[in-house]
């Protein structure tokens, strides 16, 4: 077992010092060990501009066509308990009336 660190992007074992730095030779990430990780969590903001979370409550802004059902999502619709995800609808949440499904941020905006 290494007594260096774990590479933070792929979890490999096998990195090395070099300087005052840390390599790993899998992915080629460099690192300074004695530096705070910075989180790269996700970063999704509403029509006007308000960061997201989970667990956030949002407002629908205008009528949204559902495939397969006979009326729109309409615009002033409350949606709570959001989820956030990477793709291109990044809201996942459950709407009354429609079940799960998928919004786009922009369409959106913070409750």
């Amino acid at each position: 077992m290494s007594e260096y660190p774990a590479c933070p992007k792929c979890q490999s074992e096998y990195t090395y010092p070099l300087d005052a730095l840390m390599v790993c030779p899998e992915c080629a990430y460099e690192w300074n060990p004695d530096e705070p990780e910075e989180e790269t969590g996700l970063l999704v903001k509403d029509a006007n501009g308000n960061v997201l979370q989970d667990g956030d409550s949002v407002i629908v802004l205008k009528n949204l066509p559902v495939k397969g059902a006979s009326q729109p999502v309409k615009a002033g619709t409350k949606v709570k308990n959001i989820r956030l995800t990477d793709g291109d609808h990044n809201i996942d949440c459950k709407i009354d009336g429609f079940g799960a499904m998928g919004l786009k941020s922009e369409f959106v905006r913070k409750a």
